[in-house]
């Protein structure tokens, strides 16, 4: 597992990645999508609540879509913690343009995960699929989705715990 360290840059971390001879060389973690989650202080992403029935939105909603919602009152809102695997998919195959992943491709397990907070995510999962079952605990984390240009481009993902 790669390991993490301040790069003395706001908001940006530092991965250490092999490289051809066994040295090491950092790379810069950057969000893949800027302003809608972060790593500092914990994972969490950006959303908002309708502080009128507490109905969680990821992304941020204009309006609450709740039908029994009497006031659309929109609060933004950061979004953290543990949740369960609610259901998940197995992506076999590559994804089309303009995603981006590292090559070669290697299949991923995409998990449905209620969130402790109300909010029900979609996102990748860290771990094989050998492993993640309906029901499993699971905890918000941020990962690298892929490399480029001595980056390493990071977004939400899901971790068992």
């Amino acid at each position: 597992m790669a390991e993490k360290r301040s790069s003395g840059v706001e908001g940006a971390f530092v991965e250490e990645g092999s490289v051809a001879g066994g040295s090491f060389v950092p790379a810069l973690r950057v969000p893949a999508v800027p302003g809608l989650f972060a790593d500092e202080g914990g994972a969490k992403v950006f959303g908002n609540k309708c502080v009128s029935c507490g109905t969680p939105y990821f992304p941020k909603a204009a309006d609450c879509h709740n039908p029994h919602c009497q006031a659309s009152r929109m609060e933004d809102c950061a979004f953290s913690g543990k949740g369960v695997v609610w259901s998940y998919s197995v992506a076999d195959f590559p994804p089309p343009p303009p995603h981006k992943y590292d090559k070669p491709f290697k299949p991923y397990v995409i998990g449905v995960i209620d969130m402790d907070n109300g909010l029900r995510m979609v996102g990748q999962m860290v771990d094989p699929l050998e492993r993640v079952r309906i029901g499993a605990p699971v905890e918000l984390v941020i990962d690298t989705l892929y490399h480029e240009d001595d980056k390493a481009y990071t977004s939400w993902k899901f971790k068992l715990v």
